[in-house]
C-alpha cells in the first residue's frame, strides 16, 4: 500500500505546475541537443548543472532526467535523415534507419524509431518501479571477473552486426578495444600510443569517433552519387504509420531489446552506447534474412530504437539504490543529488519522511511524460522532416560537414578532435569499402576501459585463480555460444541455399580460381595486422599494470587478423549480398565516382583547414558559399539564404544560448595579436 501511495504521490509531483514548466524547458534542450550531432547528452546536463541549485528536488530531476530522456529519441532522427548520430547512443540507428531513408522510407523509419522509442522509455521506467527491491543482490553477487566476463560476452554479439562474417566483426571489436587503450593509463599514468600529444592523455572520444565513421562516408556517398539523401521520391508521410504499425507487428522483438537495454544499463559501464548494438545484434539474429541486415531492415531500427530509450530506466536503478553511476550522465546525475542534499542509496527507497520514495517514483513519470510529449511533437512535424531528404544534396553536404566537424569541437573544445573525425573518417570510408564492419570497432571503444579495469582488478585479487569461478565460466560459456551459433547456422544456410542451386552458379558463388591473389583486401588485411603488430611491440616497455589489457587483447586481434588475410589471399569469402534499392538506383559509372570521390575528400579537408584558420564564427559562411557557389552551382539567392539561416542557428544557439564561445582560429589569432 505504502508504495502505491507513493507511485501516485511522485505522479501528483509531477504535474505541479513548477515542475512541469522546468520538465518542459528541459524536454526543448534536449530535444536540440538530440537533433545537433556531438553535443551529447552528459555535455548538456553538466551545462545545466548549474541552474538547479535553487530549484527544489523535484523540479531539479524534473528538468535533468526530461532534458536526457528525449536525446536518444531525437537523436535517431539526424541517424535517419543524414547517417549522422545525433547522439553516440544512437549510431546503430544509422545502419538500416539511413538505408530506409535512401530506399525512400525516410517516414517509415522514422514512424519505426519513435514509436519504439517510446515502448522502451515506458519499459525501462517501469523497470526501475518493479526492479529495484530484487536487482541489490544480482548486483554486489558479481565481482571484477564477471564484469570482464560481461565486457567479452558484449564484444562476442558483435558477430551479428557483421552479417555473417564473425571472423571480421571479432577483429574489428579488438580493434576497438585497443583503439581504448590510447592515453594515460588510469592507474600508472604511463602514456600509452599518445605519439607525445598532450590531447591524446585523456585517449580520443566517441563523439568524434562516431561522427568520423559514419557521417565522413554517408557524405561522400552522397557526393558521389549526387541526389538528395533519398533516391526514391518520399509519399506524402513517407509511410509515418506503417512505421508505427512495424513496432507492432514485431512487438516481441521491441519488448525483449527494451528488455535488454534496461538490465544490461543496471551493469555500471553497460549504457545506451553499448547496448545499441547488443539490440541491433539481437535484432539482425532474429531476421529469417540475415542479408537484409544494413540494406533497410526495419527490424534493425526497432531494436536500437527501444534499446536506447530503455537504458536510462536500467542505469538509474542502480544510481538511486547503491550510488554507483551506471554512465557518464548517471555520474553528473549524481552531482545534483549532492546539490539538493540528497544521498543515493537505501533511502530512495523508503517511504517519507524518513526516505524519498515518492520522489523516486517521480522519475519514473518523468521520463514517461517527457517521452509521451517528445514523441508527440515529433509525430506532428514528421512530414517536413521526411521531406528534408528530398532536398538537394549540395544543400545538405555543407550543412552536414559544418555539425561534423560542429560536433567533434564541441565535445572537448579542441580543435584536435576535428583531426580525430578526418582519420577516422578516412579509416570508416576504406572499412567501409573494404566490408569490415564499423559498429564491432565503436562497441569495444566503449567497452574497452570497463573490461581494462576489471581485467586488472581480476588478476589483482584472484590471480589466475578468478578463471574458475562459476560465474565466469557460465558468462564464458554463452561467449562461446555468441561466437560460435552464428557460424554454424551460417554454413548450415548457406549449405542449403547451394543445395537448392545449379553446379555451375555453386562454383561462381563459392570459388575464386588460381591460388593465392593480393587484392585490396588483402592489403588493408597487412596494414591492419602490421600496425597491430607495432602496437603489441611498443607496449613490451609498459610494465605489467599498464601493458596487460593491450597485451590480453592485442595478441587474439593480430591472429584474427591474420586469419583474415589468409583468406583475403585465398580468396575464401562471403558472397557480398544483393545491393540496397538506394545503390541499385543511384550507380554512377567508375570515371565519375573517382572524379566526384576526388572532390568531395578535397572539400572536407577544406572545410577543415577552414576552420582551423578562421575559426567556426567567419570560417561556416565563408566555406558554406564557397561550397554551395562553386561545388553545388547554386544560384546566389540560394546560396546566401542557406549560409544565413545556418550561420545564424549554429552561432546563436551556441554562441549566445549555450554560452560555448568559438576561439579565433589561427589566422585570425595572429591579426589581433598577443593583446
Amino acid at each position: 500500500m505504502e508504495t502505491i501511495n507513493a507511485l501516485g504521490a511522485g505522479l501528483l509531483l509531477c504535474f505541479n505546475w513548477s515542475t512541469i514548466s522546468v520538465m518542459m524547458i528541459g524536454i526543448v534542450i534536449g530535444f536540440v541537443v538530440g537533433i545537433l550531432p556531438g553535443l551529447g547528452g552528459p555535455t548538456a546536463m553538466a551545462l545545466m548543472l548549474p541552474f538547479v541549485f535553487k530549484m527544489s528536488a523535484v523540479e531539479a530531476f524534473a528538468f535533468l532526467l526530461g532534458m536526457t530522456a528525449v536525446t536518444a529519441t531525437t537523436g535517431d532522427i539526424t541517424s535517419v535523415l543524414f547517417g549522422v548520430p545525433g547522439e553516440p547512443t544512437t549510431a546503430s540507428t544509422i545502419v538500416d534507419g539511413h538505408a530506409m531513408a535512401r530506399n525512400g522510407e525516410a517516414g517509415r523509419a522514422l514512424g519505426a524509431v519513435l514509436m519504439s522509442s517510446l515502448v522502451g522509455a515506458i519499459f525501462g521506467a517501469v523497470a526501475i518501479a518493479v526492479a529495484i527491491p530484487v536487482v541489490r543482490p544480482l548486483v554486489l553477487s558479481f565481482g571484477s571477473p564477471e564484469f570482464f566476463m560481461l565486457s567479452l560476452l558484449g564484444i562476442s554479439f558483435v558477430a551479428a552486426l557483421s552479417g555473417e562474417d564473425v571472423l571480421k566483426g571479432m577483429a574489428s571489436g579488438g580493434i576497438g578495444l585497443m583503439f581504448a587503450t590510447i592515453g594515460l593509463d588510469p592507474i600508472s599514468g604511463i602514456q600509452r600510443y599518445t605519439f607525445g600529444q598532450l590531447f591524446l592523455w585523456d585517449g580520443i572520444g566517441l563523439v568524434p569517433i562516431t561522427i568520423g565513421f559514419y557521417a565522413i562516408p554517408e557524405t561522400i556517398e552522397l557526393a558521389v552519387l549526387g541526389t538528395s539523401i533519398s533516391t526514391h521520391e518520399v509519399g506524402k508521410l513517407g509511410g509515418v504509420m506503417e512505421g508505427v504499425k512495424d513496432t507492432f507487428r514485431h512487438f516481441w522483438l521491441v519488448i525483449r531489446c527494451s528488455a535488454l537495454g534496461t538490465f544490461m544499463a543496471i551493469i555500471p559501464g553497460m549504457g545506451a552506447a553499448t547496448t545499441q548494438w547488443l539490440a541491433y545484434a539481437h535484432a539482425v539474429q532474429s531476421l529469417d534474412d540475415k542479408s537484409r541486415a544494413g540494406k533497410g531492415a526495419v527490424e534493425g531500427v526497432l531494436g536500437p530504437g527501444a534499446a536506447n530509450n530503455s537504458t536510462l530506466g536500467g542505469s538509474l536503478i542502480t544510481t538511486i539504490a547503491f550510488g554507483v553511476p551506471a554512465s557518464v550522465i548517471m555520474a553528473i546525475l549524481l552531482g545534483a543529488f549532492i546539490i539538493q542534499g540528497i544521498v543515493p542509496g537505501p533511502d530512495m527507497l523508503i517511504p517519507e519522511p524518513k526516505g524519498h520514495l515518492s520522489l523516486t517514483f517521480s522519475f519514473v513519470w518523468v521520463i514517461i511524460l517527457s517521452n509521451v510529449i517528445t514523441v508527440g511533437i515529433c509525430f506532428l512535424f514528421l512530414e517536413p522532416l521526411a521531406k528534408i531528404t528530398q532536398v538537394r544534396g549540395a544543400i545538405i553536404i555543407p550543412i552536414i560537414l559544418v555539425l561534423i566537424y560542429l560536433g567533434a569541437f564541441a565535445e572537448k573544445n579542441a580543435f584536435e578532435d576535428m583531426v580525430i573525425v578526418l582519420l577516422f573518417g578516412g579509416l570508416g570510408w576504406i572499412m567501409e569499402k573494404m566490408e569490415w564492419p564499423r559498429p564491432p570497432v565503436l562497441l569495444g571503444l566503449v567497452l574497452g576501459p570497463l573490461a581494462e579495469n576489471r581485467l586488472f582488478l581480476s588478476t589483482d585479487n584472484y590471480g589466475a585463480a578468478w578463471l574458475g569461478r562459476p560465474g565466469v565460466l557460465i558468462i564464458f560459456a554463452v561467449t562461446l555460444f555468441g561466437v560460435f551459433y552464428p557460424m554454424i547456422k551460417s554454413r548450415r544456410e548457406e549449405k542449403e541455399k547451394l543445395a537448392s542451386q545449379t553446379q555451375d552458379q555453386a562454383v561462381v558463388e563459392t570459388a575464386h580460381p588460381g591460388g593465392l591473389r593480393f587484392s585490396n583486401k588483402a592489403l588493408f588485411s597487412v596494414v591492419v595486422a602490421t600496425i597491430l603488430a607495432l602496437a603489441l611491440f611498443q607496449s613490451r616497455n609498459f610494465g605489467y599494470r599498464a601493458g596487460l589489457f593491450p597485451w590480453v587483447i592485442g595478441i587474439p586481434t593480430l591472429l584474427l587478423c591474420l586469419a583474415q588475410l589468409s583468406r583475403d589471399l585465398w580468396g575464401k569469402e562471403k558472397p557480398k549480398g544483393e545491393l540496397a534499392a538506394w545503390e541499385v538506383a543511384a550507380a554512377v559509372a567508375p570515371e565519375v565516382e573517382h572524379k566526384r570521390t576526388a572532390n568531395i575528400l578535397l572539400w572536407t579537408v577544406g572545410f577543415f583547414i577552414s576552420i582551423w584558420l578562421l575559426g567556426f564564427s567567419y570560417s561556416i559562411p565563408v566555406s558554406m558559399i564557397l561550397y554551395l557557389r562553386f561545388a553545388g552551382n547554386e544560384k546566389w539567392p540560394m546560396t546566401m539564404i542557406v549560409t544565413f539561416f545556418t550561420w545564424l542557428f549554429i552561432y546563436g544557439l551556441f554562441e549566445r544560448v549555450l554560452n560555448i564561445p568559438f576561439p579565433d582560429g589561427l589566422l585570425i589569432s595572429l591579426i589581433k595579436g598577443p593583446g
